[in-house]
């Protein structure tokens, strides 16, 4: 089994770190729950993805979906070139609210 982490690592800001795939992702959604529920803009840096496949790029954009919905603004930092590639090849780049673009 694989294993990923959600990580606080305070004032606003979060890692996600480890291998996303799809056995790791499914306990993940719910911990976007923990991370959208302060006020301020969130940072999300993914420089510690070991790898990632269509299950991260879904993580990634479930959570975008919820912080859309309750107004939150969450950015994504260091996005791995693997979802990179997906999300382009899916046309769903333009969803992922990349902060270092």
């Amino acid at each position: 089994m694989s294993r990923a982490a959600l990580v606080d690592r305070g004032q606003a800001r979060w890692s996600l770190e480890g291998v996303l795939d799809f056995d790791s992702v499914a306990p993940l959604v719910p911990e976007g729950e923990r991370m959208l529920a302060g006020g301020a803009p969130l940072d999300l840096d993914l420089g510690a993805v070991r790898e990632a496949n269509s299950a991260g790029l879904a993580l990634l954009l479930e959570w975008a979906g919820m912080a859309r919905s309750r107004n939150k603004v969450l950015r994504l930092h260091n996005l791995p070139d693997s979802l990179e590639r997906l999300a382009a090849l899916a046309n769903l780049g333009p969803l992922l609210p990349l902060g270092d673009a």
